[in-house]
């Protein structure tokens, strides 16, 4: 398999291990979403080891270690992105397989199992021309302050959401137009769908405009913006007007 085939493959397979977990009703709440976790997470790590086992890992639900700084491909996992959305048997959660190179999220797979699809960086489509008016993802509990602002300037819609990977997918599913984050993430959060994103067109970057950039020792990545092409200058722009960028 290639890089992307492996990618999809562990996302749809770890998606169905997650669904059948759920679906036995011998967990519920937190402990389903911490079995959830551990159960996908074995596998993936198990399958990537058999599969690549010269390249680093880096995942949200293993202890890291320093082995991966000197690897130029790394897989980076979040084997439950959402994971109270997935305990809740909600469907916006997400499970990410992201590869690396050099830094650059290259190669990625974002499973979204509640709503039976995987969606990959080798296999993108056009998007759809932009409505008005534009539509931003945001936490359900926590907009983040500039998202809020942002959003109340250009007169955007605020769709609430689960996980990361739920409201990047949005973009490219024709349900959103913008992602704005700025609460703190880890490379975990976003690898994959940045690399899903930038396959299909899409801006990504740092809300200060700069380049996201992964395997790094210090793991967190606080803030993002995943948009169209064309908006990202107005939006850079924006934020940086709110002291944000």
């Amino acid at each position: 398999m290639t890089d992307a085939e492996l990618a999809a493959h562990l996302a749809e397979t770890a998606g169905k291990i997650l669904l059948d977990l759920r679906a036995s009703g011998s967990l519920a709440g937190k402990a389903l979403g911490d079995a959830g976790d551990a159960t996908a997470n074995q596998f993936l790590v198990h399958a990537l080891q058999e599969h690549r086992p010269d390249d680093g890992l880096l995942s949200e639900e293993c202890k890291d270690t320093d082995a991966r700084l000197t690897k130029n491909r790394v897989w980076i996992l979040d084997p439950v992105d959402g994971t109270r959305e997935y305990g809740e048997g909600r469907s916006d959660w997400a499970v990410h397989i992201g590869l690396a190179i050099d830094g650059v999220a290259r190669v990625g797979a974002v499973g979204l199992p509640g709503l039976g699809l995987v969606l990959r960086s080798d296999q993108p489509h056009p998007l759809p021309p932009a409505p008005k008016p534009l539509r931003m993802v945001v936490s359900r509990s926590r907009p983040a302050k500039e998202a809020t602002a942002i959003a109340a300037q250009i007169g955007a819609e605020l769709v609430p959401m689960g996980s990361a990977g739920a409201k990047a997918m949005a973009i490219i599913r024709g349900e959103a137009d913008i992602y704005l984050h700025s609460g703190g993430q880890y490379e975990w959060d976003n690898c994959a769908p940045v690399a899903v994103a930038q396959a299909f067109g899409l801006h990504t970057s740092r809300l200060d405009g700069g380049p996201l950039v992964y395997n790094e020792k210090d793991v967190y990545l606080p803030d993002l913006l995943i948009c169209r092409k064309e908006q990202a200058a107005d939006l850079l722009a924006r934020i940086a007007g709110l002291g944000g960028g």
